[in-house]
């Protein structure tokens, strides 16, 4: 698939460049610098490249919307027309000094955004777990259970593609049902971040849940 990032941070960055070792075509963007998106693609190779997020977005089949929350409105301002794609976001909806969210209960960061491209297909995915811990899933597929991975979305078209990603980079999908569940997906994410960042194991941190036969 060709897989345009928008936000080539370290979630961006990450995904990005194990996407194109996945197979898929990669164009990097909106980052701070030229030099480190030319950087990713080169480290990334397959057919990584860099360039703009209109370049990004003009043919890819799936978008990865990767940015802090106050960046979402200027990128996909820069995007161009998205019309008839999937976003993937991991976007969670933070505060500017990333200690809350500004958007919860009653609606989620996702919801907002697919108000913002109402012709675009907007999955949930990805932001659940921190950025130190994506190279070493992928490093690990094919040996033992993987780690879960929630996604949520109202397009089951674009719900595939998304599960698609997740099982490149390592996962195993999980499907949390219609976008609105992003309500519960993106506070949970939080308590992640705080176990990853204030625990005592270190950020390199994933989950996984278990269905067990009830037992009488």
């Amino acid at each position: 698939m060709r897989v345009g990032i928008l936000g080539s941070g370290l979630m961006g960055g990450k995904l990005g460049t194990i996407f194109a070792r996945a197979g898929h075509d990669v164009v990097f963007s909106y980052a701070r610098s030229q030099k480190k998106l030319e950087r990713l693609a080169r480290d990334a190779g397959g057919r990584a490249r860099a360039g703009t997020p209109g370049e990004a977005a003009a043919d890819a089949d799936v978008l990865l919307l990767a940015v802090h929350w106050n960046r979402v409105d200027d990128v996909l301002r820069q995007a161009g027309k998205v019309s008839g794609k999937v976003i993937v976001t991991c976007s969670l909806p933070m505060n500017a000094a990333n200690t809350a969210l500004v958007v919860a209960h009653i609606s989620s960061g996702a919801e907002e955004l697919a108000k913002k491209v109402r012709r675009a297909a907007v999955v949930s995915a990805f932001g659940t777990v921190p950025s130190e811990v994506l190279f070493a899933v992928f490093n690990a597929r094919g040996a033992g259970t993987p780690p879960s991975m929630l996604y949520c979305g109202n397009d089951d078209d674009a719900k595939d593609v998304a599960a698609g990603l997740i099982r490149d980079v390592g996962f195993d999908p999980t499907d949390a049902g219609p976008l609105r569940s992003a309500r519960y997906i993106e506070p949970f994410t939080m308590l992640i971040a705080h176990l990853a960042y204030e625990g005592d194991g270190g950020p390199a941190l994933a989950y996984r849940f278990e269905r067990f036969e009830e037992v009488a």
